[in-house]
């Protein structure tokens, strides 16, 4: 007697339940299982927009929102899987809602808008010598 999933007519990870912390992992919103659980523990992430402990489980349609410092991720779970993969595979686990990308995408042209307009705090070797020739000049 042989057991084969691929007999049952539908996907291997349909209705599979998956711990949070692996999943985010798995996903590649964190690089250890103990950053993700670190975060789930600070209240940085949440399932369908209520604060979960680490073992709390995920599927397929929840919508799980993670926060790391300024950006927010609002993704909704397609497939629940504790295997963590490539970045390609990582990029099918779950699908971003456009609104959550535009924010992200905004705030992340404001953070390099803001580090070109900034000016060096001192002036280097360089500039302080272009500075000297300047003032010394008749």
């Amino acid at each position: 007697m042989t057991r084969n999933a691929g007999n049952t007519g539908e996907l291997p990870d349909a209705g599979k339940r998956v711990r949070i912390d692996k999943w985010l992992w798995a996903a590649r919103f964190y690089r250890t299982r103990s950053l993700a659980a670190e975060a789930i523990d600070a209240g940085h992430v949440r399932v369908d927009g209520v604060r979960v402990k680490t073992a709390h489980s995920v599927r397929p349609a929840s919508r799980v929102t993670v926060r790391k410092r300024e950006l927010t991720w609002d993704v909704e779970v397609l497939v629940a899987s504790e295997r963590r993969g490539s970045a390609a595979n990582a990029a099918l686990l779950y699908r971003e809602a456009a609104e959550s990308a535009a924010a992200r995408e905004k705030t992340l042209a404001e953070r390099r808008n803001a580090r070109a307009i900034a000016t060096p705090s001192r002036p280097t070797k360089r500039d302080r010598r272009k500075l000297e020739d300047f003032l010394n000049e008749p």
